[in-house]
């Protein structure tokens, strides 16, 4: 297979080109065109109980789609829900990205997903006590709102919950408060990811609780007669 990312870093795009026999795994509703012989089969991988336990715990779907090109060579084109970019991974066997769960669009077959506890304080955090876990050999395609920011990781890094994207396995990460109690419930913050060891951290550059937090005076409120 090969790809190109289109639109980045606004509106970004997966233009897949499949040789014949190809196929890439997508998530639910990740399809925007594809040509006519590439043909499109909804499962839920690793079975029903498996794919049950990405979408509790992970946030993933629990059905996939997998398009495969078939009589030729094949087009189709992947999209996320939120506007922003999308990044590739080329995964080495056994190695593995850890992905936040709104973040997964889509990936080579070969490609195992499974769900990593985050610690109970990544509930209050936002960042949820599940990630996904994406193992190789293969390519996993994670999107973010807003532009994605690779930051290297070198003894120690904290970001946002809110803007974690993805992080390379050989980081380790836990949630804990920046500042003192008057930062943690007044300073905006709240609690950070810190983490710690050697590799890459792929944050966003726009938080969607921000988002939500801008809009929140504007939203029509029905008043009660």
């Amino acid at each position: 297979m090969q790809y190109e990312i289109k639109s980045s870093p606004d509106f970004a795009i997966i233009d897949c080109n499949l040789a014949d026999g190809d196929s890439v795994v997508a998530e639910s509703g990740a399809m925007v065109c594809m040509s006519s012989n590439v043909k499109m089969k909804t499962e839920a991988r690793g079975g029903i109980l498996a794919a049950a336990k990405r979408k509790l715990l992970g946030g993933e779907s629990i059905f996939q789609n997998t398009f495969t090109a078939e009589g030729g060579e094949g087009n189709v084109m992947l999209a996320p829900g939120s506007p922003g970019d999308i990044i590739a991974f080329e995964l080495e066997a056994e190695r593995s990205l850890m992905i936040q769960s709104a973040a997964y669009v889509a990936a080579t077959p070969d490609v195992k997903l499974d769900t990593k506890w985050g610690g109970a304080k990544g509930f209050f955090s936002g960042v949820g006590m599940f990630l996904l876990k994406a193992t190789g050999p293969g390519t996993v395609f994670v999107a973010s709102y807003g532009a994605i920011y690779p930051k290297k990781c070198d003894g120690e890094y904290i970001v946002d919950t809110d803007h974690i994207v993805a992080f390379q396995d050989t980081v380790q990460y836990g949630i804990t408060k920046v500042g003192g109690i008057k930062s943690l419930f007044f300073g905006g913050e709240g609690l950070v990811a810190k983490f710690s060891g050697q590799g890459m951290i792929y944050a966003q550059t726009r938080s969607p609780s921000s988002l939500a937090a801008f809009l929140h005076p504007y939203r029509p409120v029905k008043s009660r007669n």
